[in-house]
């Protein structure tokens, strides 16, 4: 048997890495998907040997199905290892993973078959690494299942991994792993490395039996990098080992366990021999030796020695450090051509001790020749994806490239394969678009051709088509567009076509019609304004006739609106159904702002107190305030037609010449963020009540989406718009920034971006399309600020955003880590996971995989039931029902 066989068996093997500078405990920046586990069961989950921390795949592939392996197999590998996710259908299924642009990433994907289907085949098929071959998977030749990684470094923010289908049998998955390395560890020109062997030399520990059972020696948390380690030993070889710790600061940071042991030739003069028969005659090895001195030398002894590559020295005089690791990297590449390879360490003529080695890493060059699409291109194409919510299946992976699996309506420059192709035709004909021209086709900037025709596009044609120079073919015909066409759109060399939408402007003669009706609107509108004069007049005559007896908080009667009117008026009008109060009793209630309980950009609010009995929260506008009169008329107009038991309610309002003013009810304990930061007199909410409180304020957006006609978007939730009464039960409020939807089944409107930074949906901020899942998004960030009592942006966090730094926390496996630690650990395990599980839906990048606020809602009643079986603390001040208005919500007057 060849000396060496046991080595070409770590053509198996995988490894784990990690920022170095966090500890690999942390697991910080690990993906570790388990393909297939259903994301209805427990994911994330910790798997109980490695303590890795693992997810379902379901969030990062749109095809696919679920498998497990034969029942009588699972006990043989881990967890992750017993389900599958197989692919039937598409020739090309992609696993689409956000990673840091420039980062080098160890890459690991893992299949197991395990007769899942019940057909004894063994599948074969390619995985791809974007548009370029990674692997061919066989399982002809691995049975038991096999296992591919590499050291990768991203060229874009978008990892693309594919499994695709070159014969008659179906591709599968098992698991898929990217861990972030050192970007100072295995340096390379420009090509990834495949790895071949990775070996520590020990012969105490045994050969493996199994690849994937549980008992793998020197791998995480062992291997700060997680790692997987195989022991090899040669009946020439002798062993030294030390109790000692060796030190593994480095960028490569192996092991301490593989350190503490090393192999030394038997016969001291002769030299230590690794040696293999290369699979093809051209690779290229790139080999990482890691020395450690680990006896204790005599004052006589020396250890140096020379490394030989094919019996050439290609490093010479190695000294290892005393209890010190230092990793060689053997450079440039070395082949082998049709010779065996050989690895030879043999003593100098000045050392007195043979050579030694701890530990060898050996890899391969693979090449990834096809360049990525632009990657602007990409994130244009997907964002545009995103706006119109396509659903494409052929959408996957790298859009352009290869070829035979470009997206369907797409077509590219593909002049060389170093150079990044562009998207240069977008059709999406009778493709069911909505809305207006997506902002985002602007972004692909060598766009010649645009299809948008036969869809429900309406509208103007928007000026950034005037800015696309190299379009020469515009088909816009078949939708609802209206407007004029922008002059700059009727140059010589586009061609235009714009037929079938019946409001749009085709030529000169509709402007001078528009000057005419133009003439009619303007005397319709002076005469209007004449008799809305007389009437004003006479109003105000007949008013002074009045009795002096009438009281002067008698409102007068209005005609109730539609609540739309504000989003596109100046000045609306207001439904008068609550009491008007003059600037006089505003100063009264309040004692003449004695008392401030919060300010903000629109002025203070103010304490007060009504009918010398009843409190009220006295909002007063600034005047300096630019957009506070806007919002003003826009609370006041929402407020009156609405009412639930989970939103502030209006009591009354101020409106006298440059004195605005908006009573409410008072909420004596203040906002949710007060409690969270420990600003109400160090009293923190329990996890229990926490839940209610999130409950609470989902049942009243839930309540503006589907309870009111028509719907109503907040635009602002945030902790400090989460209000609390005296039993800590939430209201919302602050509806200054709140819009309407259109009439006619619309799920969205266009409109300038509003709202606070950090809770700003990017969908919504990227297209300026405003739907219900905007709030959705803004709810997630504070269910996150509710489960962790961290700030939304922080920038001394590594991942300044709340939503970064719980992804890569939540692969710690440690919900301590996330909790807020003001609990102190009194919460429900399951509770805690599905709340987070809920978070981070409701913050997904893309609004079409975000839940709506009735499901929200009913998640949340899920994620309470196991906390109503713990006994709350019936002292504390702050315990109320758990139980909650769920009846038939009253709809918007």
């Amino acid at each position: 048997m060849d000396s060496f066989r046991w080595l070409l068996l770590l053509l198996l093997l995988g490894a784990f890495s990690i920022v170095r500078l966090v500890r690999a405990q942390d697991q910080q920046g690990f993906i570790s998907l388990d393909c297939g586990l259903p994301i209805t069961e427990l994911s994330p989950y910790t798997e109980s040997f490695t303590e890795l921390r693992f997810s379902s795949d379901a969030t990062f592939i749109k095809t696919g199905k679920s498998g497990k392996i034969q029942a009588n197999l699972v006990d043989e590998y881990l967890k992750p290892y017993t389900s599958l996710r197989y692919f039937p259908e598409e020739r090309r299924n992609c696993y689409s993973l956000s990673v840091d642009k420039n980062r080098k990433y160890l890459i690991r994907a893992g299949f197991v078959y395990g007769n899942y289907d019940g057909l004894n085949s063994n599948p074969e098929f390619d995985l791809h690494l974007g548009p370029n071959l990674w692997a061919t998977i066989d399982f002809h030749n691995f049975v038991n299942g096999t296992m591919v990684e590499i050291i990768h470094t991203t060229t874009s923010n978008l990892l693309q991994v594919c499994l695709v289908k070159t014969g008659t049998t179906t591709p599968l998955i098992s698991a898929l792993e990217l861990r972030p390395l050192d970007n100072d560890s295995y340096s390379t020109k420009s090509d990834s490395l495949r790895l071949f062997a990775r070996i520590y030399l020990n012969e105490t520990e045994g050969y493996l039996r199994q690849w994937l059972i549980q008992r793998v020696p020197n791998r995480y948390p062992d291997d700060a990098y997680d790692r997987r380690w195989l022991n090899f030993f040669l009946k020439s070889w002798s062993q030294i080992s030390t109790t000692l710790e060796v030190s593994n600061d480095n960028d490569y940071d192996p092991p301490k366990k593989a350190l503490a042991a090393a192999a030394t030739p038997s016969n001291a003069s002769g030299p230590l021999t690794i040696s293999w028969t290369p699979a093809n005659p051209g690779d290229q090895y790139y080999l990482y030796s890691h020395f450690a001195e680990i006896q204790d030398l005599q004052d006589n002894d020396t250890r140096e020695f020379d490394l030989l590559w094919n019996g050439v020295v290609s490093t010479e005089t190695i000294i290892p450090s005393k209890l010190e690791i230092n990793t060689l990297l053997d450079t440039p590449p070395e082949t082998c051509g049709d010779e065996r390879c050989r690895y030879q360490l043999i003593k100098t003529s000045r050392s007195t001790l043979p050579p030694l080695l701890n530990a060898l890493e050996i890899y391969t060059v693979i090449k990834f020749p096809q360049s990525e699409t632009n990657e602007n291109d990409v994130v244009a194409i997907k964002n545009i994806e995103g706006a119109y919510e396509l659903s494409r299946i052929t959408w996957q992976g790298d859009p352009c490239v290869p070829q035979q699996y470009a997206w369907d309506g797409l077509n590219c420059s593909n002049t060389e394969s170093s150079t990044p192709p562009r998207i240069t035709s977008l059709n999406l004909s009778s493709a069911g678009l909505t809305g207006t021209i997506a902002a985002a086709i602007q972004n692909l900037t060598k766009l010649e051709k645009l299809d948008l025709s036969n869809n429900k596009l309406t509208g103007v044609l928007p000026e950034f088509l005037v800015q696309m120079k190299s379009l020469v073919n515009i088909n816009l015909s078949g939708n609802d567009l209206y407007g004029h066409i922008p002059q700059a759109l009727r140059r010589k060399g586009l061609e235009l076509l714009v037929d079938g939408n019946p409001r749009l402007c085709l030529s000169g003669s509709c402007i001078k019609d528009s000057n005419k009706k133009l003439i009619v609107i303007v005397v319709v509108s002076v005469a209007a304004v004449v008799i809305s004069v007389v009437v004003l007049v006479l109003v105000l005559v007949l008013k002074k006739k009045k009795s002096s007896s009438v009281e002067a908080l008698q409102l007068p009667p209005s005609t109730p609106m539609v609540n739309d009117a504000y989003a596109n008026s100046s000045e609306p009008s207001i439904e008068m159904k609550k009491r008007r109060f003059t600037y006089s009793e505003v100063m009264k209630m309040t004692n003449n702002i004695q008392r401030v309980v919060g300010e903000g950009g629109f002025g203070v609010v103010s304490h007060g107190t009504l009918n010398g009995s009843e409190q009220v929260a006295v909002k007063i506008l600034s005047q300096s305030s630019s957009q506070g009169y806007k919002h003003f008329k826009a609370e006041i107009d929402l407020l009156l037609r609405v009412h639930h038991t989970n939103l502030v309610s209006l009591v009354g309002y101020c409106d006298e010449g440059d004195h605005l003013a908006l009573i409410y009810e008072f909420m004596p304990n203040g906002d949710l963020r007060q409690h969270l930061s420990g600003k109400r007199g160090g009293s923190f909410i329990s996890w229990a009540n926490r839940l209610r409180i999130a409950l609470e304020a989902a049942l009243g957006l839930e309540y503006l989406h589907f309870g009111c006609t028509p719907p109503i978007v907040h635009r602002d939730i945030k902790t400090t718009n989460i209000l609390l009464d005296e039993q800590l039960k939430a209201k919302l409020a602050d509806f200054g920034l709140s819009r309407s939807f259109p009439v006619g089944g619309e799920t969205h409107v266009s409109t300038v971006v509003a709202g606070t930074p950090g809770y700003l949906d990017p969908e919504y901020y990227r297209t300026s399309r405003l739907g219900e899942k905007s709030d959705v998004y803004s709810f997630g960030i504070v269910l996150l600020e509710m489960i962790t009592n961290q700030p939304v942006i922080d920038q001394s966090r590594q991942k300044s955003h709340i939503t970064q730094w719980v992804g890569f926390m939540l692969n710690r496996g440690d919900i301590t880590k996330i909790m807020d630690p003001n609990l102190h650990k009194d919460y429900e395990s399951r509770s805690v996971w599905r709340a987070i599980e809920l978070a981070m839906s409701c913050v997904n990048p893309s609004s079409v995989n975000r839940p709506n606020m009735s499901q929200v809602a009913n998640e949340l009643k899920e994620c309470l039931v196991p906390e109503k079986s713990k006994n709350m603390d019936s002292q504390s001040s702050h315990e109320v029902s758990m139980s909650f208005d769920t009846g038939i919500l009253p709809r918007a007057r």
